[in-house]
């Protein structure tokens, strides 16, 4: 039987043609990353705490881990946009 209080599973997919990350959750898309504070932000708005997204159990990285994030990083950093999932 199964805790209330384990997290569901989520995925981390490969990242996109332009370094983006989607994230979801069983079938739901729960957002779109770019950068790991990203993952996190996407996590505790569908009410999933995860105190370290790049090393929990309930988080799968696909396609590569959670510093993987080709092309975007000098642009978060340098505008600190985050984007929005479809």
């Amino acid at each position: 039987m199964t805790h209330a209080t384990q997290h569901p599973h989520v995925v981390v997919h490969p990242p996109a043609l332009d370094g983006s990350r989607r994230v979801t959750q069983g079938d739901e898309t729960l957002g779109v990353a770019t950068h790991i504070d990203d993952v996190a932000e996407i996590l505790r708005l569908a009410d999933l705490y995860v105190t370290d997204v790049a090393e929990s159990d309930f988080v799968e990285w696909q396609g590569g881990g959670p510093d993987d994030w080709p092309g975007l990083s000098e642009h978060h950093e340098s505008t600190g946009d985050v984007r929005q999932g479809p």
